[in-house]
């Protein structure tokens, strides 16, 4: 019996994975030199299918860098002088913005409890700030953010620079490039590949800030700074040594998502999160976390367990139905589940059969 990993990421795979993994040793692809012409090559043709995918304005600059969490570091590190400000609803929304205080910045939050989303309207950023952080979609939780409330935001704020975490919303979450001067995220979930590339995209406005603070003395990191890595990305390459392969692959399940058709992405998304809400809400042995329908997640879909979350995982398990457990403090208390463009809705039913 073959596994379906219903986790939230690392995930179920991308179906073509092997193929494209084989495509490449054939072509003798992860030997190549990465300074020279063919993995310049690699580098556009992945850029620009990435760009082409998520419609990512030509004035927007990728980075491959090595995961969403140094993505976090450097986006504070280049854009932040002295304050940001962080909306924090869960686990990795809060990471970003510890990070900001790890790096002697003097951030400020704004939280909720877990489960819960923002009112945007009613939210002031204080005077000062020159980075507002939100996490489009909170793993731990299983909370989205609507890039309308962010909009909102922005259009009372048009000077500060706005960062947008997309780890787990992505491909399926459009993004308002009009309101984010950046947004990053891993390859672990929605494109389902192993974890160890990391996608940053920011703005003129962004890259323009980190040069100030250069010019002033503060430290904006070393071999990834924004400088340094759009010189390497100017000519196609990366500061150091990349990683080829997943740079290669993802490249290709860009092609492939941009062949399906991304709208054709978003309805078998929006179906299959249905499905597993529809019987959340109808079974209390396993409601939803999230009970405002307006903030749940479509891609991580988080279950309470009343009767602790060992059994449930082990159960399906035990037919092949691999689920996260809750994040944290919620480790026994949670199931979270994974919908992601390799998720079939047919597995879903069958994942719910057990569940039944």
């Amino acid at each position: 019996m073959k596994n379906v990993f219903f986790t939230v990421g690392p995930t179920q795979t991308h179906p073509k994975l092997g193929e494209y993994l084989n495509e490449g040793l054939e072509k003798g692809i992860y030997s190549i030199s990465h300074r020279g012409k063919e993995f310049g090559g690699l580098f556009a043709h992945t850029v620009s299918s990435l760009k082409t995918l998520l419609k990512i304005p030509p004035d927007f600059h990728v980075f491959f860098i090595g995961s969403a969490t140094e993505a976090m570091e450097l986006v504070v590190e280049n854009c932040v002088e002295d304050k940001s400000f962080h909306f924090v609803n869960g686990a990795f929304s809060k990471r970003f913005f510890q990070i900001a205080r790890e790096l002697g910045k003097h951030p400020e939050e704004c939280g909720v409890p877990a489960g819960e989303g923002f009112d945007f309207q009613k939210t002031s950023i204080p005077k000062g700030t020159e980075l507002v952080c939100f996490t489009q979609n909170e793993t731990s939780t299983g909370v989205k953010i609507e890039m309308s409330g962010i909009r909102a935001l922005k259009l009372k704020h048009p000077d500060t620079l706005f960062a947008v975490d997309i780890v787990s919303a992505t491909p399926y979450a459009p993004v308002d490039y009009g309101v984010a001067d950046c947004v990053f995220f891993s390859v672990q979930k929605g494109f389902g590949m192993p974890s160890g590339l990391g996608i940053l995209i920011v703005n003129d406005r962004c890259i323009q800030k980190s040069q100030v603070l250069h010019g002033n003395g503060i430290n904006i990191g070393s071999f990834h700074n924004f400088p340094a890595l759009l010189k390497s990305a100017g000519k196609n390459q990366t500061p150091e040594t990349p990683n080829t392969l997943a740079i290669y692959i993802l490249g290709r399940i860009c092609d492939f998502y941009l062949e399906k058709g991304l709208k054709q992405i978003q309805k078998e998304t929006d179906e299959k999160a249905a499905l597993l809400y529809a019987f959340l809400d109808n079974n209390p042995r396993y409601p939803a976390f999230v009970k405002n329908e307006t903030w749940r997640s479509k891609t991580v879909i988080v279950a309470e367990t009343p009767e602790g979350s060992a059994g449930v995982i082990k159960k399906l398990a035990g037919q092949g139905y691999i689920v996260g457990a809750g994040y944290g403090e919620f480790k026994d208390k949670h199931i979270r589940i994974g919908n992601f463009p390799m998720h079939e809705i047919e597995d879903v039913r069958k994942m719910l059969k057990v569940l039944e």
